[in-house]
């Protein structure tokens, strides 16, 4: 019988029967016909007692299941891959999956296309947030997060970057397999990979830019070259960064927008650039890994959580950078929605508008209201509790409230309402 789906932002995708605590991958991957073929081990465990549950896998082809070591009948329809598993709630259960095709973006209404795609000479993923499933069987919900391991064999003249920190590098054949492992529980829409002829550049202990090697010069240094002194900015304000690098891949291509993952953020090289509109995506992308990537949403209604925050962390790093204060861009943009449609509610926008730019501004707004009543000394303890309460959780705009009302010993219930459950947009507080 098949499984519900998870989400109703995301119809057709995720099992709520069973989650994934280790995700074992070993893929091969040739850049001149777009071939991947994969062998995912996943270790899973039952919520209730299931005879079958689904899996996630979009447009390419199963080979081979096991179940506990064992071959088993599937079914693989319409990206979904429904797998014969005896067990009951609570008991733990390995998955075997072999695989492999020519993958591709996946299309869904409202959200664009999303997954593993062929780039010049290369390939990006960029999975926000139905992509996972392009080249991995998942359970794709970010609710289910999992540690990771992955072995990928490319071309010896290409570099793999991906989630995680890298365990291995060996020559094999006329390639070279990259072994890399997040120990982090990581939805599946966060894990990447990333395969280009790249140079890499250590710019600080923690913080890598991976990119063609004519990348140089005052636009990068004003944008890329900027990390960094994010990095040490946005740890001071939201505590220590959660994971143990961070990679920039800068694609030889321009992209339209940036997108982070867990560890990792990818890049166009049209982002190298001294305009404001480069740098603060810069540091958004640098600002997720703390909101959105450390601490995840359970459900895709609460995406201000996301993306909120880390465009709250553009003006935080503007004000910081000396250019316009957050206070600044704050009335800035406020006076900017004021004159926009007021049919948003931010606490549930619908998939049609989740990544609406309104949710993301007034997101941010919601912060600085937060913070002009609570004064800079609580803001900032609340960010940092946040942070270090929920690292490797999924979280809910209710769990948010709850740690403000901790942090500073009242509930700010009129203001999350205002802000989160009604569509007007109200005043900024004086």
């Amino acid at each position: 019988m098949p499984q519900p789906t998870t989400d109703p932002y995301l119809p057709g995708h995720g099992d709520a029967s069973y989650g994934v605590r280790h995700y074992s991958l070993g893929l091969a991957y040739k850049v001149v016909g777009n071939r991947l073929d994969g062998d995912a081990r996943l270790t899973c465990v039952a919520h209730e007692d299931v005879s079958s549950i689904e899996l996630d896998l979009a447009h390419l082809r199963v080979a081979k299941v096991w179940v506990g070591g064992v071959q088993v009948r599937f079914t693989h329809k319409r990206d979904r891959l429904a797998v014969p598993v005896v067990a009951a709630a609570g008991e733990e259960f390995e998955v075997r999956v072999a695989y492999g095709g020519s993958p591709r973006p996946l299309r869904a209404r409202h959200l664009g296309t999303a997954g593993w795609e062929e780039l010049a000479d290369g390939v990006i993923v960029a999975a926000q947030p139905h992509g996972a499933p392009t080249w991995f069987p998942c359970n794709d919900r970010p609710s289910d997060k999992a540690t990771w391991s992955a072995t990928v064999l490319a071309p010896q003249d290409y570099h793999v970057a991906m989630s995680g920190e890298l365990a291995g590098r060996r020559r094999r054949g006329s390639g070279v397999e990259w072994t890399y492992e997040m120990t982090m529980p990581m939805a599946p829409y966060l894990a990447t990979c990333q395969i280009g002829r790249y140079t890499v550049r250590e710019l600080a202990e923690r913080v890598v830019v991976v990119a063609p090697g004519d990348l140089t010069g005052p636009a990068y240094d004003a944008s890329f070259a900027q990390q960094p002194a994010m990095m040490r900015f946005f740890e001071d304000r939201f505590g220590a960064y959660p994971f143990g690098t961070y990679t920039c891949v800068v694609t030889d291509d321009d992209l339209e927008i940036p997108l982070e993952s867990q560890s990792l953020s990818t890049f166009g090289r049209n982002f190298a650039s001294e305009d404001w509109d480069a740098v603060r995506l810069v540091a958004h992308e640098l600002a997720h890994q703390w909101f959105g990537n450390a601490v995840t949403l359970t459900e895709w209604k609460d995406i201000w959580l996301h993306e909120g925050f880390a465009c709250y962390a553009e003006w935080l790093w503007s004000e910081e950078a000396g250019d316009r204060s957050a206070n600044d861009w704050a009335h800035h943009h406020h006076e900017r929605l004021a004159g926009l449609d007021q049919d948003l509610l931010l606490a549930d926008p619908g998939p049609e508008l989740m990544f609406d730019d309104r949710v993301y501004k007034r997101g941010a707004l919601t912060l600085h209201a937060l913070r002009s009543v609570v004064g800079d000394d609580d803001f900032f303890e609340v960010l940092r509790t946040w942070v270090a309460d929920h690292t490797g959780a999924s979280v809910t705009t209710a769990d948010f409230e709850a740690v403000v009302a901790a942090v500073t010993g009242e509930e700010r219930t009129d203001l999350f309402d205002a802000w989160l459950r009604e569509p007007a947009l109200p005043d900024l507080p004086s």
